[in-house]
């Protein structure tokens, strides 16, 4: 059954779903007039949106639980009452023409706002492997996390955590912590990958 959420949690997805990509606190303000905090932030995070620290802001992304409810909600009949605005209305009954549009036509919401199909499991490993060999000076060199990360598309940080971690489990990778945690950066402690209480900022990955 679709889930309904708050008005603001709606739009919050919705603005995700057009932008296409993490969103930061500052731009869904300057976009759609609010951010995305407290409650409505953590009830999201439950299942919908991932959300991490970038310097003293929040930036979110949509999960793939996140692009289903988005494409629940353009399917749904009616807009979410109660309605306070006749262009709610209007603007719910275009959407719903254009999914049905995209849905005769085999076309998924990912494929439209973010110009490609989501990576598959296999793709996005591939997609760090290639970020690594092209960050590593030499085989099985230690990446940070902060410098691999940009360079993997815009990827969930939840799907890209997931292949990492499976990397680690099956030996075909590595992740460490920095030993010095003073050269730690915001960005070095934002790009973690967390794993047995411990969090990991640096990537060795085995020659293939």
């Amino acid at each position: 059954m679709h889930e309904r959420l708050s008005h603001k949690q709606s739009a919050a997805m919705i603005a995700l779903m057009v932008h296409g990509r993490e969103m930061s606190n500052p731009q869904l303000r300057e976009q759609a007039g609010f951010a995305l905090d407290g409650r409505d932030r953590l009830k999201l995070n439950e299942k919908y949106v991932s959300s991490r620290k970038s310097g003293r802001a929040f930036v979110h992304q949509l999960t793939d639980d996140g692009w289903d409810w988005c494409a629940g909600e353009l399917a749904a009949l009616e807009p979410p009452k109660p309605v306070r605005s006749t262009l709610t209305v209007v603007a719910y009954l275009a959407l719903n023409k254009f999914f049905e549009y995209m849905r005769l036509h085999n076309v998924s919401l990912k494929e439209v706002f973010t110009g490609s199909e989501a990576p598959q499991a296999a793709d996005l490993e591939e997609m760090i492997r290639l970020a690594y060999r092209k960050l590593a000076r030499s085989p099985r060199d230690w990446v940070g996390l902060a410098d691999l990360r940009p360079l993997l598309g815009g990827a969930a940080v939840a799907e890209v955590d997931a292949v990492l971690k499976q990397l680690s489990r099956t030996g075909q990778a590595h992740l460490v912590p920095e030993s010095n945690r003073k050269a730690l950066t915001a960005e070095d402690k934002e790009a973690a990958v967390r794993i047995g209480g411990e969090d990991n900022h640096l990537l060795s990955i085995e020659a293939s």
